[in-house]
């Protein structure tokens, strides 16, 4: 079995013009009150490695283009598309009004664990994730279609917001492409 390590030019990369016309992950990301501009920038780089529809910048939630944002991001500011709204739920009543589900990413009451939670068939949904130490607004939990608790067995039950997001995108996006192959 060869191992070797692929080459950059190897990686069938996208441009941003192929990326732009390429099929999309049916998901939308809001980010509801994010501090850390990495963390921002990680979500975006994440968001392009899955072909994810869109992401939402909410509240005091940094748009780019900025220096800390660029240096995780690696360019995904230009291919993900995104848009900055102020209130995160206006913009949730906003979605769902157009029949989106919502789902706040959260450790809450009610919450359904990732490895049990299946995305709606077909449809585009969207997914909340809140800042680094208060979480998703309860208010925006409280308007959302349901909860999603990524399982954590350790002591802390805590993971930084752009680890959570690459859980929970790659798990979502896995089940929505599994689905999409086994119709």
């Amino acid at each position: 079995m060869n191992k070797r390590k692929l080459k950059n030019s190897e990686l069938d990369r996208k441009s941003i013009e192929e990326f732009k016309e390429a099929s999309k992950t049916p998901i939308i990301v809001i980010l509801d009150n994010i501090r850390s501009l990495n963390n921002i920038g990680s979500v975006f780089r994440t968001a392009d490695a899955f072909l994810i529809k869109k992401i939402y910048l909410c509240g005091i939630t940094a748009t780019p283009p900025h220096k800390d944002i660029q240096k995780t991001a690696l360019g995904a500011t230009r291919t993900v598309d995104w848009e900055y709204v102020e209130n995160s739920l206006e913009l949730v009543n906003k979605l769902k009004s157009e029949e989106i589900k919502v789902y706040s990413i959260e450790q809450a009451e009610g919450a359904v664990m990732l490895d049990e939670f299946q995305p709606p068939e077909a449809k585009t949904m969207a997914v909340v994730f809140g800042n680094e130490v208060k979480g998703v607004q309860q208010e925006v939990v409280s308007a959302s279609d349901g909860v999603i608790e990524i399982p954590q067995l350790g002591n802390k039950h805590s993971l930084n917001i752009s680890v959570s997001a690459g859980v929970i995108l790659w798990d979502l996006f896995s089940k929505l492409k599994s689905e999409k192959i086994n119709r």
